[in-house]
């Protein structure tokens, strides 16, 4: 299917694994071609973004970039952009194809030929010389040590309580084939928000575990993850013990709290009174390479609330900020060292009826196929009692299906 739908330059892909986290709905959903579209890159504004929505219900799929913050928040960000993503993008597909355990429905013309179309593909290779050279990061350790204790000083002075940084690794002149890498990716490392997007010359490769927002009616649900912890698949007890340790981890459990008053917070501006509550708390769930602890926290929607609403009080998501939201979102601007782009963003769907799922876009890659640029970027959240040395490790540790995936890719 994906050999089939990489002919078109625009398309997206949302796989979910087999995963069941609930609320379960989408499997597999696959959207190509593009009837009508709506890009930030002309100068289209979210007030735009819902007109678009409102003048004709139908399937939308697009991402948001974490830098919609300066406009939801008036902010700026004078930080280089390698990747180049617009601010938010959405269209409407030619073609639906949506692929489920007992079945598969194709919206579109022609769907049977479609069908044959897809099943008469051959699964070839790219005939790209795959060359990735040495992938760098923005920061050398000792100066991400440096950082984190500045941030930890922040804590102490009472500008925030805690706060999501990040750092980028990246690599240019580079070539692959982005569909050979996301199987890749996708074998080591299933998850239940994963996903392939194509947006001309730039694509995300996406194997992310955390859901960002879900709206189903007048329900509404967040699952914000904080708190990680590595997996040890080889030997049950100390792969039990770790798991154990993150459930009864101080720091991780005070990470988690503080995201969850967020999240409620959040959702209280658009939800009825006395409607928002904790469905989970400190939630261990198990992944490949870690185990990650989620909370859930939902609520029902006050009448006539639009999306635009929705995202203007939720957005960026606080599991990748942090506590006060406007105070951590100035403080990222002001020590991280590129923008974040796609990454920290969210990637989904919109139904006709205004439904939609939207994922936390992390464990990641982007790659410019125009400028020959690969960039994927790690955080962690920081605390007055986080260990500067466990977080650059946990960093790394966020990073590792990511880098065997290319490493595969690159021969090595």
């Amino acid at each position: 299917m994906l050999n089939w739908a990489k002919q078109f330059s625009i398309f997206c892909l949302l796989d979910n694994h087999q995963y069941q986290i609930e609320p379960h709905t989408m499997e597999c959903l696959l959207a190509v071609g593009c009837k009508r579209a709506i890009s930030a890159q002309d100068e289209k504004t979210l007030n735009d973004l819902q007109d678009f929505l409102d003048t004709k219900p139908s399937w939308l799929l697009g991402h948001l970039n974490y830098d919609l913050k300066n406009e939801i928040e008036s902010l700026s960000s004078l930080h280089p952009d390698y990747i180049q993503f617009p601010d938010f993008f959405f269209f409407e597909p030619e073609l639906l194809i949506h692929l489920k355990n007992d079945g598969l429905t194709i919206d579109g013309d022609n769907p049977r030929q479609v069908y044959d179309d897809i099943i008469e593909t051959k699964a070839i290779r790219s005939s790209v010389n795959e060359n990735i050279p040495e992938i760098k990061s923005r920061l050398a350790k000792s100066e991400y040590i440096v950082l984190i204790e500045k941030l930890r000083q922040h804590i102490l002075r009472g500008d925030c309580y805690e706060i999501n940084f990040c750092q980028e690794f990246f690599a240019e002149n580079v070539l692959i084939d982005p569909l050979s890498v996301y199987e890749r990716l996708s074998k080591i490392s299933p998850n239940p928000f994963s996903g392939l997007y194509k947006l001309n010359d730039k694509y995300l490769l996406c194997a992310s575990p955390e859901r960002f927002i879900k709206r189903q009616g007048e329900n509404i649900l967040s699952q914000p993850i904080k708190g990680t912890a590595k997996r040890v698949t080889d030997n049950t007890a100390r792969d039990e013990q770790s798991r154990s340790n993150l459930y009864q981890s101080q720091k991780d459990r005070s990470e988690n709290v503080m995201v969850v008053d967020l999240v409620r917070n959040d959702l209280s501006k658009v939800c009825k009174e006395g409607t928002v509550h904790v469905d989970e708390l400190y939630g261990i769930y198990s992944f490949p390479q870690v185990y990650q602890m989620i909370s859930t926290i939902s609520g029902k929607l006050k009448d006539d609330i639009s999306f635009i609403e929705i995202l203007k009080a939720t957005f960026p998501m606080g599991s990748m900020t942090g506590a006060p939201k406007r105070s951590v979102l100035q403080l990222i601007e002001r020590y991280e060292k590129t923008k974040r782009g796609i990454f920290s963003g969210a990637l989904g769907y919109i139904t006709p009826a205004g439904d939609f799922d939207f994922n936390v876009v992390i464990r990641s890659i982007m790659y410019n196929n125009a400028d020959k640029y690969l960039s994927y970027q790690t955080g962690s959240g920081i605390t007055f009692y986080s260990d500067p040395e466990n977080e650059w490790e946990e960093c790394l540790l966020k990073a590792e299906a990511i880098n065997k995936a290319l490493l595969e890719e690159n021969g090595s």
